[in-house]
């Protein structure tokens, strides 16, 4: 659905990005990881067209993505930032509600889609109970599963999400990664940085970044990716395999290698 070709670009004289190249396909979700400043929010800033890079395109559905228009392209990509942008004065059911500005434009009518939409999304990310509460008076797991929310109430076939386990507590990360897979099963495309390598490991397919180049990209049942991953955090962690019957069988996850 998505492709990146050749992307680079260069922020305060450091090369962010390296010539990174990619695909990103309906029915996967892709776990974007990397050390801390390996480029992994940039290249998710330019595959949703928020920043041009300095070389290289992104193309959506086989156009590139500056050739869509701004609705057309927020109808197709869901997006979430790392810092969740977001009035706090204004409830949680109208932050969801916003997810549906691409459907009916600024000024036309919400329809019931619209509203079947967000109450569907809010029932996902179980904020339904504090519908009416401003953000400024949600916790900070509260409030990203908020604005979780909006970005599911989107139903765009690609969401691309920047951390979006921060301030979740075990359950609710649990349940992320169960919506992620089940968006994919249902044919969407799913882009999610994220810092817990445990659950990236629960990912259809790894990107594995490393000072703006992209060191592995595959499965974690590859051997060549799980030894990138290691890698690139220099030895600090390491992946075990374990028995998971409800998993195909097992899963992977990520240690510290104390």
């Amino acid at each position: 659905m998505l492709v990146a070709s050749g992307l680079t670009l260069a922020l305060g004289g450091r090369r962010v990005l390296d010539g990174v190249a990619l695909g990103l396909r309906r029915g996967e979700w892709a776990a974007i990881v990397g050390p801390n400043g390996a480029g992994k929010s940039t290249l998710l800033t330019l595959l949703a067209g928020l920043r041009r890079p300095d070389a290289g395109r992104v193309e959506l559905d086989g156009r590139p993505i500056g050739a869509w228009s701004a609705r057309e392209r927020a109808q197709r990509v869901a997006w979430l930032s790392q810092h969740g942008e977001a009035d706090g004065d204004i409830a949680a059911r109208d932050v969801v509600r916003l997810g549906r500005l691409p459907h009916h434009g600024l000024f036309g009518g919400v329809t019931a889609a619209d509203e079947a939409a967000v109450e569907a999304a809010m029932a996902e990310t179980e904020c339904a109970a504090f519908a009416s509460r401003r953000l400024s008076e949600l916790s900070g797991g509260e409030r990203q599963r908020v604005l979780l929310a909006r970005a599911l109430a989107v139903r765009s076939p690609l969401l691309l999400l920047d951390e979006p386990t921060t301030h979740l507590d075990a359950p609710h990360q649990r349940a992320l990664v169960a919506s992620l897979r089940e968006r994919a099963r249902a044919g969407a495309a799913v882009a999610a940085v994220l810092h817990d390598l445990t659950l990236a490991l629960a990912a259809d397919r790894l990107l594995v970044l490393e000072r703006g180049r992209l060191r592995a990209d595959g499965p974690p049942a590859h051997a060549e990716v799980r030894a990138a991953l290691q890698a690139v955090f220099g030895g600090a962690i390491r992946v075990e395999r374990l028995p998971d019957p409800a998993h195909d069988g097992e899963r992977w996850v990520a240690l510290p290698d104390l």
